[in-house]
């Protein structure tokens, strides 16, 4: 392909891939005329991370972007499995391409993502959607020129089971060249009871240190100013393999690379947050002072349901030592309303546990049964009105949080990473920095993928403002 891929965890699979690439690219696929991809991607960072790998292989087979799936040759949907809602509007948008193949029967309709890695929803596109020429998933995705070519020749195909190695040097297109995902490891081992992605994106597979920080030397030089860690477990990294280095090495590594750039990581577990990761964010100056801890519960009881293998004092004395280390850090943390057997008194742990803790922002959502999940069969189900009950008095407390912690930002001179015109206000720009919310100033496109200062003005529970700062 257009980065040549590494022969390694998944073996010779990865060279017949590029092989059919490149003879892809080569016939030209659909004649003289470039034919268009398009890619809908729902779910979290890492799956727009997988979107990116998923237009670089489309573009080494020849194909280029198309601005919407209407006059697209290959539509690709990158589904997300996290909540019911998540996958019934992926279906629902699926439906909609239906349209798309009837005028055009040449067009192929691909489904990846961790939805397409659950049998019963690769079952039900399989039957009640004909239309799709193919699912694969999320460990798959270098098979792609595999499945187009089988789809050219009106074959469809429905995995199910994904590749248990790392695909290394697969081409990635994205979206800002100054702001980039780079995947540390894939899957997970925890087995959190109400959670689908185990099953869905397999057991942890860490990528080696050097090709990990060859990868961000390659992002620094290409002009990427801000560079996020993914994992399902980012501070596990490095545990299933001999590398003789931890995410906390690896940072420091990382760090290490001459340029100008900030550097993130997400997502934790509270289990494997240790002293030493504490240390890198308190002591490397590109590490961006914000750690985003998932909590999901204040209680001892639902934590032990969820098997989350921690109770609310380890988190609490985790919280104490980053504070201590770090104490102007960004705190943020998911939280789940209405897990199964939740107790009005189980719910008021959660709430203690938000006011010590100091969340400055909280990502709070309502549980959802996951089919294949143990918590999908516990008893009692909590009624949908009293977690809707619930859900308002977390968001209540969640946003008077907000607004404290967003005011002493009030007064300071912050550097952001400009990160684009507002929507709704086109004198307005965001930026990035250490804060949980987007900081808004005056500014125009020109400041685009620039660091600024920005002298805080305002703040509210979801929003800081300022202006341009003289300070240099």
């Amino acid at each position: 392909m257009a980065e040549k891929m590494k022969s390694g965890a998944v073996g010779e699979e990865l060279e017949v891939a590029r092989g059919i690439a490149e003879d892809l690219r080569a016939r030209g696929l659909f004649g003289d005329a470039a034919p268009g991809y398009y890619i809908r991607t729902f779910g979290c960072q890492q799956n727009e991370a997988d979107s990116e790998q998923l237009a670089g292989i489309a573009e080494a087979m020849g194909f280029v972007p198309a601005p919407g799936p209407e006059g697209a040759k290959l539509i690709l949907v990158n589904t997300c499995a996290i909540r019911e809602h998540a996958e019934k509007k992926a279906l629902s948008v699926i439906g909609t391409y239906k349209h798309v193949k009837d005028a055009d029967p040449g067009v192929i309709i691909g489904v990846g993502g961790c939805m397409a890695a659950e049998a019963h929803r690769a079952e039900t596109l399989k039957r009640s959607y004909p239309y799709v020429d193919f699912v694969f998933e999320p460990s798959s995705a270098f098979s792609l020129p595999s499945l187009v070519r089988d789809a050219m020749g009106g074959t469809r195909r429905f995995l199910s089971a994904g590749a248990n190695g790392i695909a290394e040097g697969l081409p990635k297109v994205r979206e800002k060249a100054y702001s980039a995902w780079l995947s540390v490891m894939y899957g997970c081992n925890n087995f959190c009871s109400y959670c689908i992605v185990p099953y869905v994106r397999g057991r942890e597979r860490s990528r080696r240190p050097e090709d990990v920080v060859e990868e961000a030397k390659r992002l620094v030089d290409g002009g990427a100013k801000n560079i996020t860690l993914l994992g399902q477990n980012v501070n596990s990294y490095g545990k299933d393999g001999d590398f003789g280095c931890g995410i906390a090495e690896l940072m420091r590594r990382i760090c290490r690379i001459d340029g100008d750039f900030e550097l993130r990581f997400m997502t934790s577990h509270p289990k494997d947050a240790s002293d030493e990761l504490i240390d890198v964010i308190a002591e490397e100056k590109k590490v961006v002072k914000h750690f985003h801890l998932p909590v999901q519960s204040g209680s001892d009881r639902i934590l032990a349901m969820m098997n989350r293998h921690y109770d609310r004092e380890r988190y609490l004395s985790v919280v104490e030592k980053l504070r201590a280390r770090v104490p102007d850090v960004t705190l943020t943390s998911d939280i789940i309303v209405g897990f199964p057997g939740e107790e009005e008194k189980d719910f008021l742990d959660t709430l203690d546990l938000m006011r010590l803790a100091r969340f400055d922002m909280i990502f709070s959502f309502i549980y959802s049964p996951r089919v294949g999940t143990p918590a999908a069969k516990m008893e009692p189900q909590i009624p949908r009105d009293v977690s809707a009950e619930r859900m308002e008095r977390l968001l209540a407390l969640g946003t008077a949080l907000s607004e404290e912690r967003n005011s002493r930002f009030v007064g300071r001179t912050l550097r952001v990473l400009a990160d684009g015109v507002s929507r709704t206000d086109p004198g307005m720009m965001t930026g990035r920095g250490a804060p949980a919310r987007p900081v808004h100033f005056p500014g125009g496109e020109e400041l685009t993928g620039k660091f600024v200062n920005v002298d805080i003005t305002g703040s509210g529970a979801f929003w800081i403002a300022g202006e341009l700062s003289e300070k240099e």
